[in-house]
């Protein structure tokens, strides 16, 4: 058993929580787990403890187990796990006009260049907006935007002629490309609350479009292939699982319920970055549903 204490992180920037999956040569996983409560734990093979780690990178794990613990040159990581909890997201909205945002990455005058982007998202905001409340027209451009509304109904509308209503299950997309303007509006006399996640394109430019698909299935998958990107929306009953897909990069965004991810127990707003995942699971603590996101390297 090799034990690292709390001072690995200490003085370094630490935004989040961080795990490491280690695979050494004989196939056998090493777990590094950091909770903020109990800073220190283990890396061996086969062992399971809490341990901080400096940074998210996979070569900074790697160089960091290596040195503490001795693993052979031949070791190689598998995925690292960023947990960022739904409190540590930065505010916005104004709400004098009934709009409270909640941004996962940098976002406006929330400057954090250390947080501009994961893979090809570029920002996942929880937006609730009041009766009546709602974003006037405005512009976007190179930009893939995905909506989930998780209660209450989205008005939208946009410069090409779409006009539609967005309501819990439905997946909107608008593909902004070469520009386009709209509105977002809570028109009911009832709380709105959506998802937004938007991702970078791979080729910027081209003629905006837009779709909606109503009722998505459980399971279900989403491509945007203009960001090498699949949604998969996974609704899980207290004690299912299921897995996470293997891919260079994987955001998980806890809707409702809890889970278990990773020896993380995740609630409503949290989510996980994953880099390099490979065979991870979720687990239902309770009835819950996912935003799971699967973006190419």
């Amino acid at each position: 058993m090799c034990l690292v204490d709390g001072s690995v992180a200490s003085g370094a920037p630490h935004v989040g929580v961080e795990t490491a999956i280690v695979l050494d040569p004989s196939g056998l996983r090493a777990f590094a787990v950091s909770t903020p409560t109990r800073p220190y734990g283990s890396l061996a093979a086969g062992v399971v403890g809490p341990v901080r780690l400096v940074g998210t990178r996979p070569a900074v794990v790697w160089a960091l187990a290596r040195r503490r613990c001795g693993l052979a040159g031949g070791a190689t990581v598998v995925a690292v796990m960023d947990v960022r909890r739904a409190a540590e997201r930065y505010p916005g909205g104004d709400s004098a006009a009934g709009i409270e945002s909640r941004h996962a990455f940098s976002f406006g005058p929330h400057y954090d260049p250390g947080n501009l982007r994961f893979g090809a998202m570029i920002a996942c905001n929880e937006e609730r907006l009041g009766p009546g409340a709602g974003f006037d027209e405005h512009p976007h451009s190179h930009t893939e935007i995905v909506t989930w509304v998780v209660e209450g109904e989205l008005t939208h509308r946009d410069s090409t002629g779409h006009e539609t209503r967005v309501r819990p299950g439905d997946v909107q997309r608008l593909s902004s490309a070469g520009g386009v303007r709209h509105v977002e509006r809570n028109d009911a006399d009832t709380p709105l609350t959506f998802i937004q996640t938007w991702l970078a394109p791979l080729t910027p430019g081209g003629d905006p479009s837009y779709e909606i698909v109503h009722g998505i299935a459980d399971s279900t998958p989403y491509a945007v292939p203009e960001a090498g990107a699949m949604l998969h929306v996974r609704r899980l009953a207290a004690g299912e699982r299921t897995a996470v897909p293997d891919a260079a990069y994987v955001y998980v965004h806890v809707v409702r319920g809890e889970v278990s991810l990773g020896g993380e127990e995740l609630g409503a707003g949290d989510a996980v970055r994953i880099t390099d995942a490979k065979d991870v699971e979720a687990v239902g603590v309770s009835g819950a549903e996912l935003l799971v996101w699967e973006m190419a390297g």
